[in-house]
C-alpha cells in the first residue's frame, strides 16, 4: 500500500519571512526592469512573451522533473482557459500602466486586488466582510486618494490622458487578478499548483502571440533601441521567472496564512527601486499615501496565530 507523501517541514519564521521579503522585491524589480525597457522602445507585448515564456520553459522542467500528467479534471477546462486569459489581461494591464506612470503608483493602485476580492466572493455568495475588513478597506481606500494625488488634482492640477489612462489600467488589473484568484480559490483548487501555473503561462504566452500576430497592439512587439533595453527584458525575464518558481517551489514551506502580508513590501520596494534606478520620486502626500495603503493591506490579510 502507497503511503502518502508527507508535507514538507516549514521554515522557520525569520528564513521564511526572509524569502518573502527577497521575493518582493524581485517582482518589484521586475516592473521596474519592464519600466527601462519601454523606455528604450521596447513593445509591451515583447515583455509579455519574453516573461511569460521564460517562465514557462521554466515550469516545463518542474512538470516533468515532477512526473506529473497534464489531464486536467472533468469540468475544469474552460475555467482554467478563463484563468490564463485574465492573467493575460493583468499583464497587459499592468505593463501598459508600468509604462505611463510612476512605477510604485502603479503598483499601489494594482495592489488593491484583496479589496476587490473580498467584495467578488461576498457579491458571488461567499461570506459578507466583517466590520474590521470593511474598516480596512476604507483605509485603504483613504490611502489610495493620497496616492493618486486627488486633493491636488481638487485643487486644480490637471490630470494628463496618460496619467488617467495608466490609473485606469492598472485598477483594471487589479479587478482581472482579483478575478483570477477567485477561480483559482473556489473553481481549481484541485488542480496541482505546478500544472494549473504551466498552462496559466501557457496561455498568456499563446495569447500574447496571438496578439503580437495579429498586431491588435500596434507597436507591442517593438524592439529596444539599445543594448540597455535588452538587458532590462533580461533581468526582467530572471527576476519575474525566478520570483515566480522560488515562490512556487517553497509556498509549502513558507506557511503563507501566517507570513503572506510580508509580500506587500513590493509596493515600497518600488518606491525605492523607482528612485535609484528611473528618478522617478512621488509627492510626500503620495509617500504618505502609500504607506497607508500598505498598512491597511498587511492588516487586512494578516491573520492571528
Amino acid at each position: 500500500m502507497t503511503q502518502p507523501v508527507a508535507s514538507p517541514a516549514p521554515l522557520p519564521r525569520h528564513l521564511a519571512v526572509l524569502t518573502l521579503l527577497c521575493l518582493g522585491c524581485a517582482f518589484a524589480g521586475n516592473h521596474v526592469a519592464a519600466r527601462v525597457a519601454f523606455d528604450d522602445g521596447a513593445g509591451v507585448l515583447l515583455a509579455i512573451l519574453m516573461r511569460s515564456g521564460g517562465t514557462l520553459l521554466a515550469l516545463a522542467a518542474v512538470v516533468a522533473w515532477q512526473r506529473q500528467g497534464v489531464r486536467l479534471p472533468a469540468g475544469s477546462g474552460r475555467w482554467q482557459l478563463l484563468l490564463g486569459l485574465l492573467i493575460a489581461v493583468q499583464s497587459l494591464c499592468l505593463y501598459s500602466a508600468v509604462a505611463r506612470i510612476p512605477v510604485a503608483l502603479a503598483l499601489l493602485v494594482a495592489n488593491v486586488f484583496p479589496i476587490l476580492l473580498a467584495l467578488l466572493t461576498w457579491a458571488l455568495g461567499g461570506s459578507r466582510p466583517s466590520a474590521r475588513t470593511a474598516g480596512l478597506m476604507g483605509l485603504i481606500l483613504v490611502g489610495l486618494l493620497f496616492v493618486l494625488d486627488v486633493p491636488a488634482r481638487l485643487r486644480g492640477a490637471e490630470a494628463g490622458p496618460q496619467w488617467l489612462l495608466g490609473v485606469a489600467l492598472a485598477f483594471a488589473g487589479a479587478c482581472a487578478f482579483a478575478c483570477a484568484l477567485w477561480i483559482t480559490d473556489h473553481r481549481l483548487s484541485q488542480l496541482r499548483g505546478s500544472l494549473r501555473s504551466l498552462l496559466t503561462m501557457a496561455i498568456v504566452f499563446g495569447s500574447a502571440s496571438l496578439a503580437g500576430a495579429s498586431d491588435l497592439l500596434p507597436g507591442g512587439l517593438d524592439t529596444p533601441a539599445s543594448h540597455t533595453g535588452w538587458l532590462a527584458l533580461g533581468v526582467l525575464v530572471l527576476l519575474y521567472g525566478t520570483g515566480f518558481i522560488t515562490l512556487f517551489m517553497s509556498v509549502p514551506r513558507l506557511d503563507m496564512p501566517r507570513n503572506a502580508p510580508v509580500m506587500n513590501i513590493e509596493p515600497l520596494a518600488t518606491l525605492v527601486m523607482g528612485w535609484l534606478v528611473l528618478g522617478q520620486m512621488l509627492a510626500p502626500g503620495q509617500i504618505l499615501g502609500g504607506f497607508i495603503v500598505v498598512t491597511g493591506i498587511v492588516l487586512l490579510t494578516y491573520r492571528r496565530d
